[in-house]
């Protein structure tokens, strides 16, 4: 058992390292038996991921803040910083392009504590059917061709569950989801009013505005909020890069 865990150490330390080679949850992580180590391990596997996303979206914040500062003084605009905001404004569904609180309300990164809860909870910690066969972590649905169709769909529906081809791609799907659709306004202005006070958004406040992400409502955060208290000492360790 102990050259076991030794190897899990090892392995996840890599991880750690250069966490863009993963694709899929390994299938070492399903053969621990011990449920402490494999919620460990579950942690360990998506954090870096989690953080190597975080990174791209407070890149994307960072030029909006200096885009802004300079078009202030001097609103006279170069073709290729002009390309960069207007790319940005359609991908996080943002319609005055000049409104700089627009931007800084969505671009913004995602508390690792509550990615990793949802994780937890909407994967079944990475057992469900979908994050096996579709690297989907938190139930993310599609109306497109590519899909897996739910056995318990109700009859008239045509909802499927998201394929994606790694959980990299889940992650940042997720966070992006966040974001920008609408069902998540609240949790985005409690972020960003949090930000502007110089209050931390940590993953406990923002489980509370997560009722509109599963039909279960209110009785959803608290499961978010339950599986972050009862994990906190393993969400709480630092990974080589954390934010």
């Amino acid at each position: 058992m102990k050259k076991v865990v030794l190897g899990l150490s090892g392995f996840l330390l890599a991880i750690s390292i250069n966490a863009a080679k993963l694709n899929s949850i390994p299938k070492w992580y399903y053969n621990i038996k011990n449920i402490s180590k494999q919620k460990e391990a579950f942690f360990k596997i998506l954090k870096p991921l989690i953080i190597k996303e975080n990174l791209k979206i407070k890149r994307e914040r960072e030029f909006v803040k200096e885009f802004f500062e300079t078009f202030y003084k001097e609103p006279i605009l170069d073709n290729f910083r002009l390309k960069k905001i207007i790319m940005l404004a359609k991908k996080y569904k943002i319609k005055n392009i000049f409104n700089k609180n627009e931007y800084l309300k969505k671009i913004d990164t995602i508390p690792i504590s509550l990615v990793l809860a949802q994780a937890a909870l909407e994967s079944g910690w990475g057992k469900s059917r979908f994050a096996k066969e579709a690297n989907n972590l938190f139930g993310e649905w599609t109306f497109g061709k590519r899909g897996i169709i739910p056995k318990d769909r109700d009859e008239g529906k045509n909802h499927k569950i998201k394929v994606f081809s790694s959980i990299s791609d889940s992650i940042a799907s997720y966070m992006l989801n966040l974001n920008r659709h609408p069902a998540y306004k609240e949790f985005r202005l409690a972020r960003f009013r949090a930000k502007r006070k110089g209050e931390p958004f940590d993953g406990l406040k923002a489980a509370k505005t997560m009722q509109r992400y599963s039909q279960l409502g209110e009785k959803y955060n608290r499961l978010l909020i339950s599986i972050i208290k009862k994990n906190r000492s393993m969400l709480l360790k630092k990974t080589i890069g954390q934010l």
